[in-house]
């Protein structure tokens, strides 16, 4: 029995229901449409193998729903009913993306038969795509870079909530690549066609922010001559992206709740409310969870946008993504020196791979950036990295065995004063700079290493020594 689905559009009642039950007849899984307007709807609340459509309809024509299946739909087969028969109608549907044309009124067998092959072709064509995605193995998205596991986990996630209106939260460190995953959401989603819209909730003043986002009504205050279309407001039928969401006042929070409830703004200074569609993502480097807990956050609001969670992993947890990253980044700047550096050293490249990088995936670049400036010859040298990269490996480089965890002194030999020094300094900073846990990382008692810390003269940034023990 085929189960192949189809949709038939056709404005002429007596004709839709007589294709519709000779095609139910035949075992296909059918819907109908008496407009093109609803067509589109319901190709929006469900997947059609193919889309019957007579060209000649009020309103939204044949020739339009079939633009629109090309566009939106790219897997969907069309077969277009004309009345008209004419072959310039004929072959321009063909060109325009049409599987097959039949001239009404047309036989039950070729009707069938026509249906049942355009059914077959986007069968195949669905195969073909499952296919390939398991080809390729581990997919990538475009701007989204690493093959670590813990990104391979995030590019499949990002699949997966694309094509769904649900609202998503994005959390990671500065830097991690919040807004690179709200753009691929985006560009994946049925709303690609629309305009990106962007805000970063904490550079924008707190006494300015509710104007930007819901706009105002002309008079609505001293200044405002004309009205305002906020960024909630355009970003209707498309994305809107809130980064830093956690940095809203608690009185935006309101309004925004309101939003995503009803699904509707109000401007500053009207009196009506506006319905919207848009698809929230949301990103935060702060724990929303706890400044829902200080009540800094409103719960409700919380609960609202934390419906899908991505956490980003920062660039010190997914150290085999660094080569990667780099190269790319390699690649994006190397205009700046007119493509004369190619390739980055093994050394320069020991040095990217040992450093932890705070800054994430924006300092990393930031650093390819200025290397390629300051590179004399076709290769990144350790020379040209930053100062805060080389800083870790000053000391002269220790490297690991591949056999295991003896450490190798090099040729050229170490300080092992500066090497002991670096150690404390590093095993503190993992700490946060609570003396207990530092010395357990090391080996060594809590006394040895006050010691240690008073003898090299080892302080915290804000120049205070380390705790004790965890604070609170």
């Amino acid at each position: 029995m085929n189960q192949a689905s189809v949709l038939v559009v056709e404005d002429n009642d007596l004709e839709r229901q007589i294709t519709v039950e000779t095609l139910r007849d035949e075992g296909f899984a059918v819907e109908e449409a008496g407009v093109g307007k609803r067509a589109i709807e319901l190709l929006g609340l469900a997947r059609f193998d193919v889309v019957l459509t007579d060209l000649m309809m009020p309103g939204m024509s044949g020739e339009e729903v079939l633009a629109r299946v090309r566009q939106q739909y790219p897997g969907t087969q069309v077969v277009v009913l004309t009345a008209h028969g004419t072959i310039e109608s004929a072959v321009q549907a063909m060109k325009n993306g049409a599987f097959y044309y039949l001239a009404k009124p047309t036989d039950r067998e070729t009707l069938v038969m026509t249906v049942a092959k355009a059914a077959e072709l986007a069968s195949l064509r669905q195969e073909n795509l499952i296919l390939r995605s398991e080809m390729e193995g581990k997919l990538q998205i475009e701007g989204i870079i690493g093959q670590d596991p813990a990104m391979q986990e995030i590019i499949r996630i990002v699949r997966k909530v694309s094509p769904s209106n649900s609202t998503v939260l994005v959390q990671g460190e500065s830097g991690t690549g919040k807004e690179v995953i709200a753009r691929a959401i985006h560009r994946l989603s049925p709303r690609a066609g629309r305009a990106f819209v962007a805000i970063n909730c904490s550079a924008i003043p707190d006494s300015l922010i509710e104007n930007e986002l819901f706009g105002h009504e002309r008079g609505a205050f001293t200044g405002a001559t004309e009205r305002k279309i906020g960024l909630v407001e355009s970003a209707d039928k498309s994305t809107l992206f809130l980064d830093e969401i956690g940095d809203l006042g608690v009185g935006v929070q309101a309004k925004l709740l309101r939003v995503l409830q009803e699904r509707e703004v109000r401007r500053v200074g009207g009196n009506e409310s506006v319905k919207v569609d848009i698809r929230l993502i949301a990103a935060t480097n702060h724990n929303l969870a706890e400044e829902v807990a200080e009540e800094r956050f409103r719960e409700d609001l919380y609960y609202r946008v934390n419906v899908v969670t991505i956490t980003l992993p920062p660039l010190r947890d997914r150290r085999s993504d660094i080569p990667l990253l780099a190269g790319n980044a390699l690649s994006r700047f190397s205009n700046l020196a007119g493509g004369r550096v190619r390739e980055i050293s093994r050394e320069a490249m020991e040095r990217l791979l040992d450093y932890s990088w705070p800054g994430n995936v924006r300092q990393l670049e930031s650093a390819i950036e200025r290397a390629i400036l300051l590179c004399e010859g076709d290769a990144i040298e350790p020379r040209d990295l930053p100062q805060e990269v080389l800083a870790r490996k000053s000391v002269g480089r220790i490297e690991r065995s591949r056999a295991g965890d003896r450490f190798e002194i090099p040729a050229e030999g170490i300080n092992f004063e500066h090497l002991e020094r670096d150690l404390i300094l590093q095993a503190m900073e993992k700490a946060d700079w609570v003396i207990a846990k530092a010395a357990k990382m090391l080996g060594m008692s809590y006394r040895t290493l006050q010691y240690r810390l008073d003898k090299f003269a080892i302080k915290k940034p804000d120049g205070r020594a380390g705790a004790a023990e965890p604070e609170g």
